[in-house]
C-alpha cells in the first residue's frame, strides 16, 4: 500500500519562513545557490511520496515579489554542445527552457551569466542570441587557482574583472541547467562586489540531499548517493559541525571538501565568516516535513534497486560505466537491500522463465501484483497494462476490450505498410486503440477511466524494454526497471 510520507503543505511554510529569515540575517540581501532541481524533481518525489515534483518552485512563488532568478552556465558546454541525459537537449537550449519555465511560474528573470568565459566562438553568438531576445548577459572569467587561490580569487584580477550582475531583488536565486556551471563562483563574485560597494549581501544554499538532519544510512541518503554515483558524490558526516556544535549532521564530500576555502573567503569579505560549518550554509527543511518515517524508508530503498537496474542497463547499452554499478551495489548492501525487495522483479522474470518470453510485472497501490505475457498481439508491457486497468475497474478477466480485428488490422499497417519488423502493440498505440474502441464499448470506456490509477505504480520487465515504451511509463508516471539483457541478440536495438 502506497502511503504519503512527506507534508507538502508544511515544507511550504516552514521552507519559505527560513528563507525568508536568513535574508533578514544578511541585512535584507541574500545570494541563494540552488543545487539540483528547482522544478520537475521526481527524485525527491520518489523518494519523499508526498512531496511534488515541483514543490521548490512553487515555495519560490509563495514570495515570488521578492525572488530574481539569475542563470549560470559554463561558456566551455556552449562550446562542446553539453546535452542533458535526462531531456535530450544541450545545456544552451536548456537556458532557454529554464527561461521559459520560470517565467510560466511568474518569477523575475534577471540574467544569464556566462561562466569560464575566454572569447569561446559558440558562447559569443549565444550571447548575441541572448542579447537579442531581451535577456541582460554578464561574463565572469577563469580565475587560476581557483578555489584555493583567496588572495588573487578577492583582487581585481579575480573577482575584480568578473563582471557585476545588477541584481535588484532581496533574493537572488542562482541556478543553472547541470553540475559544473560555477553557481557557488557566482554568488562569491556578487558577494564580492558587493562589499566594494558598501552594500550587505550574504549568501546560502539550497541541497535538497543529503538531508542534513537525518542519518548518515539513512535511505533517503543513501538513495541520494546511489542517484550520485556517476558523480563520485558521497555522503558523510559534517567534521566542522560536529567540532563546532557537538551535533551530528549530514552533508556531501565536495561541500565539505570546500569548506576551509569558503570560510576564508567569507572571512576576508566580511572580516569574519557567518557559518562554522558547510551544514550551517543550507537552508533546507525537508527533513522537517517527513511525517511518516518507513513510508519514506520503503520509497527510498526501492529508488536504490531503481538506479541499479538502471545503471546496469546502462551499462548494457554502452552509454554506462561499471564503476557506477559497482558503487550502487555498495549503497545497496549499506541499505541492507537486494534485488528480491522489489517484488516486481520475481514475479516478471518468472513469468518469462515460465513463459520462454519476455513478461512484465506491475504493483499496484494495493499491493497486487499483475502480470503481463508477450502474445502474437501485444507485448508483454502493453498486456500488463490492459490486465491492471482490468483489475483496477472491475472488469471480467475474460473480456476483450480491443477487438483482435481491431489489433490485426493495426500490425498490418505496421509491418505491411510502414515497414516496421515488430507487429505486437507498443504501450502508446494500444492506449490509441483503447481511446478509439471506448466510443462505442462502455467496458474499454471504464478502463480507460482508472488509468490515472496507475501513476506511481512499480513496474519491471524482464527485458531492456523499446525506447518507445520507455517513455511511455515515463510519461504516465510508473516506475520502471529492466533486466539488463535485451528480448534478442542482434547487435542493433531500436
Amino acid at each position: 500500500m502506497m502511503k504519503t510520507g512527506f507534508s507538502h503543505e508544511k515544507y511550504l511554510k516552514m521552507q519559505s519562513e527560513h528563507i525568508e529569515e536568513r535574508i533578514q540575517s544578511f541585512g535584507g540581501k541574500l545570494y541563494l545557490e540552488f543545487g539540483g532541481k528547482l522544478f520537475d524533481d521526481y527524485h525527491a518525489m520518489r523518494v519523499l511520496p508526498g512531496f511534488k515534483a515541483d514543490s521548490k518552485i512553487e515555495m519560490l512563488t509563495q514570495i515570488k515579489d521578492d525572488v530574481e532568478v539569475v542563470i549560470v552556465i559554463n561558456a566551455g558546454d556552449i562550446e562542446k554542445n553539453k546535452v542533458r541525459g535526462d531531456l535530450g537537449i544541450t545545456y544552451d537550449e536548456d537556458v532557454l527552457r529554464l527561461i521559459d519555465a520560470f517565467r510560466g511560474y511568474g518569477l523575475y528573470i534577471g540574467s544569464v551569466v556566462l561562466t569560464r568565459f575566454n572569447n569561446q566562438d559558440k558562447a559569443i553568438v549565444y550571447e548575441k542570441r541572448l542579447k537579442s531576445l531581451g535577456i541582460k548577459v554578464y561574463r565572469h572569467y577563469t580565475i587560476a587557482g581557483y578555489p584555493s587561490n583567496v588572495p588573487l580569487i578577492l583582487s581585481d584580477q579575480g573577482f575584480g574583472k568578473n563582471d557585476y550582475i545588477e541584481t535588484s531583488r532581496s533574493l537572488v536565486v542562482v541556478t543553472a541547467p547541470g553540475p559544473g556551471s560555477g553557481k557557488m563562483a557566482v554568488c562569491l563574485s556578487q558577494l564580492y562586489h558587493e562589499h566594494e560597494r558598501g552594500i550587505e549581501a550574504g549568501y546560502a544554499k539550497f541541497e535538497t540531499f543529503p538531508i542534513w538532519n537525518l542519518a548518515l544510512k539513512h535511505p533517503v541518503n543513501l538513495a541520494y548517493e546511489a542517484a550520485t554515483a556517476d558523480l563520485n558524490d558521497v555522503n558523510m558526516i559534517d567534521p566542522y559541525h560536529l567540532e563546532a556544535y557537538g551535533e551530528t549532521t549530514v552533508n556531501y564530500n565536495r561541500d565539505v571538501e570546500v569548506f576551509p576555502v569558503l570560510n576564508g573567503m567569507f572571512k576576508r569579505i566580511y572580516g569574519q565568516s557567518p557559518y562554522q560549518s558547510p551544514t550551517d550554509m543550507g537552508v533546507n527543511m525537508a527533513g522537517y516535513c517527513i511525517i511518516d518515517d518507513e513510508a519514506c524508508r520503503e520509497a527510498s530503498n526501492q529508488e536504490i534497486i531503481r538506479r541499479y537496474y538502471s545503471a546496469a542497463c546502462d551499462v548494457r547499452k554502452g552509454i554506462g560505466r561499471q564503476d557506477v554499478v559497482d558503487k550502487i551495489e555498495l549503497v545497496m548492501e549499506k541499505a541492507d537491500l537486494t534485488i528480491d525487495d522489489r517484488p516486481v522483479v520475481k514475479a516478471a522474470n518468472e513469468a518469462a522463465l515460465l513463459r520462454g518470453e519476455p513478461a512484465a510485472a506491475m504493483e499496484l497501490k494495493d499491493g497486487r501484483i499483475v502480470v503481463g505475457k508477450t502474445s502474437d498481439l501485444l507485448g508483454a508491457s502493453s498486456a500488463m497494462m490492459i490486465n491492471a486497468l482490468k483489475i483496477i475497474a472491475g472488469i471480467d478477466d475474460e473480456i476483450k476490450l480491443i477487438s483482435p480485428d481491431f489489433i490485426d488490422a493495426v500490425q498490418h499497417l505496421k509491418v505491411n505498410q510502414l515497414g516496421g519488423h515488430n507487429p505486437r502493440l507498443h504501450i502508446e498505440e494500444m492506449l490509441i486503440a483503447l481511446t478509439i474502441c471506448a466510443k462505442t464499448d462502455p467496458n474499454t470506456q471504464k478502463a480507460l477511466s482508472v488509468l490515472d490509477e496507475l501513476r506511481g505504480c512499480e513496474v519491471h520487465s524482464s527485458v531492456i524494454l523499446a525506447g518507445v515504451d520507455e517513455a511511455s511509463f515515463k510519461k504516465l508516471g510508473m516506475n520502471l526497471t529492466c533486466e539488463p539483457h535485451y528480448e534478442t541478440k542482434r547487435l542493433y536495438h531500436k
